[in-house]
């Protein structure tokens, strides 16, 4: 059975891979992680197909997780009444594995993070790969570095199933976690080669060279890339766009107003009214063209510093995510540069009604 993992760089076309694959005679599930993956991959099925072909199932993966894997196999037998997004607390020592309060919240609510453990501890692997083999003839994973905690876990027993497997990941663009849940795969994205490894033992071809090419990002932005993140990525096609370093407060309010450049910020992109995202919310998104990158103080400083190295792992892949973004010209500016339009943050009553 075809069994791969394709590790690729940002614009690479992990999604049209996948996209490619595609046929109306075989059953397949497609999952990513974020609602933007999803809408992404069903915008490019449509324009193939001129329609979602039944046969095509897309999903984010805890829409999966939840109403395919849990609700058919364990809810009558849990008798659970929702989920708690809450962190669960720590495992008590006088808790067993099987404890209903290790998954349980006090008000009858399944935790999230640990949907996937206990698939796993109530020995549903099995029936798990068979319901998979039964409704499909492929699984697709996009996005898969963003599987993270007992999820990954379950992942590796998934792709045992007997049908044809493939996932396309970014190491790179690890900016989010499925689950966290204490210790569990705390240190799965610490160490590229380790990494990998996992994907091996779980019978896995790795694939590192298929996608090594951007089709995005212009030989300036990966230079820019390569020498201020430390990511290797190099274009598909050499071609030259601007990068500039802005400083200028005047310069910085005409893009502030530029209808046609993004305006990308490490969080709260809302509280400044203008075509803006957040970097980690824009994974996924292939749309942008000329694209401004807002630093915090924080990782300001880095790159002032050309030490960006410094910045948290968290901090430089949604930094890779924002600037691996660009297809056209690309402007790196301190958000100092813009705090005259940022709005208060709301007080805490009006949040509340």
């Amino acid at each position: 059975m075809d069994k791969s993992v394709i590790f690729a760089v940002a614009g690479s076309g992990k999604t049209t891979r996948l996209v490619s694959e595609l046929d109306i005679q075989q059953r397949a599930l497609l999952l990513t992680y974020t609602d933007n993956n999803k809408a992404e991959l069903r915008r490019r099925i449509v324009a193939k197909f001129g329609y979602l072909p039944p046969n095509l199932t897309v999903s984010t993966y805890f829409t999966f997780l939840n109403s395919f894997c849990y609700r058919p196999l364990l809810l009558m037998q849990m008798k659970t009444k929702g989920i708690s997004f809450k962190m669960p607390s720590p495992y008590s020592s006088r808790q067993t594995l099987k404890n209903r309060g290790r998954y349980v919240d006090a008000s009858g609510r399944i935790f999230h993070a640990r949907l996937a453990k206990i698939m796993d501890v109530m020995g549903c692997i099995p029936e798990l790969q068979r319901r998979l083999e039964r409704y499909f003839d492929r699984i697709y994973v996009d996005e898969v570095q963003d599987l993270g905690g007992h999820d990954f876990d379950l992942l590796m027993h998934i792709v045992r199933a007997n049908v044809k497997v493939l996932l396309v990941g970014d190491f790179y663009q690890h900016t989010y976690s499925t689950s966290l849940d204490g210790n569990v795969n705390k240190s799965l994205h610490d160490d590229y080669d380790r990494y990998k490894s996992r994907f091996e033992k779980a019978g896995l071809f790795v694939d590192v060279t298929s996608l090594v090419a951007s089709h995005r990002c212009s030989t300036t932005v990966c230079s820019f890339i390569r020498e201020h993140i430390g990511v290797d990525i190099y274009p598909a096609v050499d071609r030259t766009s601007k990068v500039s370093i802005v400083r200028d407060a005047a310069e910085a309010a005409e893009l502030y107003a530029s209808p046609t450049t993004v305006k990308l910020f490490l969080q709260e992109h809302d509280r400044y009214g203008c075509y803006s995202q957040n970097w980690g919310a824009s994974k996924g998104l292939d749309h942008y063209e000329n694209v401004c990158v807002v630093l915090n103080p924080k990782t300001w400083k880095h790159f002032v510093a050309g030490d960006l190295a410094s910045a948290s792992p968290s901090t430089r892949n949604k930094l890779y995510v924002a600037c691996s973004r660009t297809r056209g010209d690309m402007h790196v500016m301190p958000d100092s540069l813009l705090k005259n339009f940022k709005s208060p943050r709301p007080a805490r009553h009006a949040m509340i009604a």
